[in-house]
Order: structure tokens, then C-alpha cells, then sequence
């Protein structure tokens, strides 16, 4: 009967165990979120230390902490060729789920940040892919939570278990965007200045039509404390504005506008991400934002950098016109 040496540093712990014929021969684990590099060799000759025949290797393939997880995929990946034997990737939220018995549930693992990957079971089976969400977005949905913050994590069984369904990977499970874009090409990037003020003003108008800012609204505002407001400029015109305000340890965000014609190329992105850097400078514990009901142009774009709705204004933009409120976490 063939032996799988079973390998998983998707979460805060590194695992290590070889299972045979749906039979456990051993496993062991230490948990620190940090020590992966170290602990899994370690855990690896204690292995084969007591069983050395292996003849397959199975990882846990994420989603996880990208520094943490590659250490179990290019451990594994290593062993089976230095070995001339066949590898399998299987994903960690599969393997917890494989040993709970709930009609329908979450699987969560942290994904720092103060955010965790998950993925949603019906049944047993995965309804969802893995994605990444902020705790309190599951918590809204009532169902069971289960994962590292109620002591279940991938285990040698279950991750043979998974493997043998069949639903496997040859490429690691991520699901977290990349937090670096490249900027857009040929946009400055600057603060505002008072001379600003005039072309912001007709940009602000071009957009917002009746519902615009004054021009003494962008006086008194550009001319107040605690705060910072920047543009963008292409071909020496300026194309967006943007600005904040820090409230008490807080940020809001002002405004961000683009011009329509430049829109859908990065500069929403890169203005917002300045006033995030901004905001963490500032030491805000959190940064908030409102945006229209209906605005499918601006949600996306908050919703990547972990915005969260958290409320909602009625008639905030004029009669009619609700505001979402929403928030990011910075501590």
C-alpha cells in the first residue's frame, strides 16, 4: 500500500503527516504564523523518520500568505522530484470542510490584514470560489464559521481525502489581487496647489453638473487643516482631483473625480491608494468613503482595496440619492 507524505503551510500552522490507504501513520504540526521556513524540514525528518517509504506527496495548494504558502509548494515540489515521484495540490478550505458535517458553513483562514480567505460549502461542496472578505462581511450572511479562529485547520486526512475527490491544482490558489499597478503611463501625480482651483472647479462642474461644488466650497475646503488634496495631470491638463481629511484619527475621503474621458485607466486607483498612504502617515485607524447607490464604476474600485459597506445615508447626494458608507481598516 502506497504512503503520501502530506504537507500543508497554508495557514499559521505547518503541517506534516503521511497517511496510506486512508490511514493515519503520522503527523505532526507547530504553529507559528512566521516559522514556517524552518519548522517543515524539521517536521519532514521526523516523518520519515518513522516511515521512509513514501511514494506520492500531497501539498496544501492555498489559499493562504503568499511567504508562508510557498514554502510548503516548494518544499513538496522539491521532495517528489528529487524523489521521482507524483505530486498533487489541494486546496487547505477543502480539506477542513472534508471533516465537518453542517448542512452549509463557511471555511475561513487568516489572511492578515485583518481579512481571511474563505469559501462557502452547501452540503458538503464547494458553492463558491476562494476569495478574501473581512470577517464582518461573513458574519452578516448567519451561517457557521468554521477555520483557524475555531481550531480547525487542514490535516493529513483530510487533505488525502481531498486529493482522492479528484479536485486538485497544479498552481497555487490566490485570490488576494496584487496590491502593486503599474501607474498609468504618462500621468503626473501631485499635490494641489491654489492655481489648481480654477480648473478643478470646471472639471468639478463637467461631472457633477447642478449637484457641483461651489467655487468658494473649494476654497474653504482646499484652505482647511488636517487634510490633503492632490490631482493628476496629463498633457499638462489637469484630468482628476482628489482629497481627505483626517477627523479625530479618522480619514475621510472628500472627493475623487476623474475626468470621463480618462476613466477606466488606472488613475482612479493610483489617486486613491496616495490618500490610503496618506491616511496610515496621518496614523487614522481606519478610512471612510461614501458613493452613490448605483455607481458599478467606483464599487469595484473600493471594494479591491477592502472597503466594506458598513451603512447608509438617504437622500445624502439630494432627494432620492442614498450614499453608501463604507470603510477600510488601517490598524
Amino acid at each position: 500500500m502506497s504512503n503520501a507524505l502530506v504537507i500543508d503551510t497554508s495557514t499559521n500552522r505547518t503541517l506534516v503527516g503521511i497517511v496510506s490507504g486512508g490511514a493515519l501513520l503520522f503527523e505532526a504540526h507547530h504553529d507559528d504564523p512566521l516559522g514556517h521556513g524552518e519548522a517543515l524540514p524539521k517536521l519532514v525528518q521526523q516523518a520519515l523518520a518513522n516511515n521512509a517509504q513514501i511514494d506520492s506527496v500531497i501539498v496544501g495548494m492555498g489559499p493562504g500568505p503568499f511567504t508562508g504558502l510557498r514554502v510548503g509548494i516548494s518544499f513538496a515540489q522539491s521532495f517528489a522530484f528529487a524523489r521521482g515521484i507524483p505530486w498533487v495540490g489541494v486546496c487547505g478550505l477543502d480539506a477542513i470542510a472534508s471533516e465537518i458535517s453542517v448542512p452549509e458553513f463557511f471555511v475561513a483562514i487568516d489572511a492578515r490584514r485583518k481579512e481571511v480567505f474563505f469559501a462557502r460549502y452547501v452540503a458538503g461542496v464547494r458553492s463558491t470560489e476562494p476569495g478574501v472578505a473581512q470577517p464582518s462581511q461573513l458574519i452578516k450572511i448567519a451561517i457557521p464559521i468554521f477555520g483557524e479562529a475555531t481550531g480547525e485547520f487542514p490535516s493529513a486526512l483530510g487533505l488525502a481525502k481531498t486529493a482522492e475527490s479528484g479536485l486538485t491544482y497544479r498552481a497555487p490558489v490566490y485570490v488576494r489581487r496584487p496590491d502593486a499597478y503599474p501607474p498609468p503611463t504618462g500621468v503626473k501625480f501631485r499635490p494641489m496647489f491654489q492655481p489648481d482651483l480654477v480648473p478643478a472647479f470646471a472639471l468639478e462642474k463637467s461631472i457633477y453638473k447642478s449637484d457641483a461644488w461651489t467655487m468658494a466650497q473649494f476654497k474653504e475646503e482646499f484652505a482647511a487643516k488636517d487634510r490633503t488634496y492632490l490631482v493628476a495631470e496629463f498633457g499638462g491638463a489637469l484630468i482628476a482631483y482628489a482629497g481627505a481629511v483626517n477627523l479625530a484619527g479618522t480619514c475621510d475621503v472628500l472627493t475623487l473625480s476623474v475626468a470621463e474621458e480618462h476613466r477606466k485607466k488606472g488613475i482612479g486607483r493610483e489617486m486613491l491608494r496616495r490618500l490610503i498612504d496618506w491616511a496610515r502617515t496621518q496614523k487614522c485607524e481606519a478610512i471612510m468613503l461614501e458613493v452613490r447607490v448605483g455607481n458599478e464604476e467606483a464599487m469595484p474600485l473600493y471594494e479591491s482595496f477592502g472597503f466594506i459597506e458598513i451603512s447608509r445615508r438617504a437622500n445624502y447626494y439630494g432627494p432620492g440619492k442614498t450614499a453608501i458608507v463604507m470603510r477600510k481598516e488601517l490598524q
